[in-house]
């Protein structure tokens, strides 16, 4: 086995407007090269130092999902990977782990589709850690799908999630974390933030989501007009806040023993 772990590169691409390259650089562990992204169709893994260039060229890169991997291999496209491409990309490689930061969900609209991070997580044999679903989105009826569909939830150090930049409600897992992962897959680890630095002002999350469905309007994404916004509206401790949680979900898989 090559990798243990490989981490998604859409949040780094796309998500972390304020977030330079040399900061990304001076956070960033260099010594980790499970970082993974899709170049004139190859699939590419590397360091923060090989990323960094790609980041670069991010106006007109992809961001790629699980449902799109092996179309922008066959048309040799470029795109960064979200949490789910980075699962199909494991599931290829026979990769048991993936790192994420806010993870997909069950929106809390029904017009809108259902992430295929939850779907990459149900079909292929590959767990993942995040942080927690994304703040826009339905808790409760994210965990307890993930539950229906065999996978365990876990927290890190607690056995509830509660939000992820925000505060939330409050959801019950299936139990707590114990630093092992099963190379079969079928687990997810949450790895939550401090409630105490996380925001509590909605209005925020309020306003960051309009600005995300009005790009979805002019065939934008979503996801990273929110994320721009929420640095705008916070001076750019959201993304500070993001960066940090990806890095630390490294270190917890980079730490995690398999189980055969």
């Amino acid at each position: 086995m090559k990798y243990q772990l490989l981490a998604e590169t859409a949040l780094l691409t796309h998500g972390l407007t304020t977030i330079s390259n040399d900061k990304l650089r001076e956070r960033f562990p260099e010594n980790f090269s499970g970082l993974v992204w899709v170049d004139q169709g190859e699939i590419v893994t590397g360091n923060i130092d090989s990323f960094i260039p790609f980041r670069d060229r991010g106006t007109e890169l992809l961001r790629i999902d699980s449902g799109m991997l092996d179309q922008a291999l066959e048309n040799k496209s470029s795109g960064a990977l979200t949490a789910s491409g980075t699962i199909a990309v494991a599931a290829k490689w026979g990769v048991p782990l993936v790192v994420t930061a806010g993870m997909g969900g069950i929106d809390k609209t029904e017009a809108s589709p259902m992430s295929n991070d939850l779907t990459a997580l149900a079909i292929f044999p590959v767990s993942l850690i995040a942080t927690a679903p994304k703040d826009m989105l339905n808790l409760p009826a994210t965990v307890n799908w993930l539950k229906d569909h065999g996978i365990k939830v876990l927290g890190n150090d607690r056995d509830v999630c509660d939000g992820f930049v925000f505060t939330g409600e409050t959801v019950k897992l299936s139990g707590k974390y114990t630093g092992t992962i099963p190379v079969q897959g079928g687990v997810l680890v949450l790895n939550s933030i401090s409630p105490k630095r996380r925001f509590t002002d909605k209005r925020i999350l309020d306003q960051a989501m309009a600005r995300g469905e009005e790009a979805r309007r002019n065939g934008q994404l979503f996801h990273p007009a929110v994320n721009k916004t929420l640095d705008e509206l916070t001076g750019g401790r959201s993304g500070e806040m993001q960066l940090q949680s990806f890095i630390d979900n490294i270190h917890l898989a980079l730490a995690a023993k398999l189980s055969f």
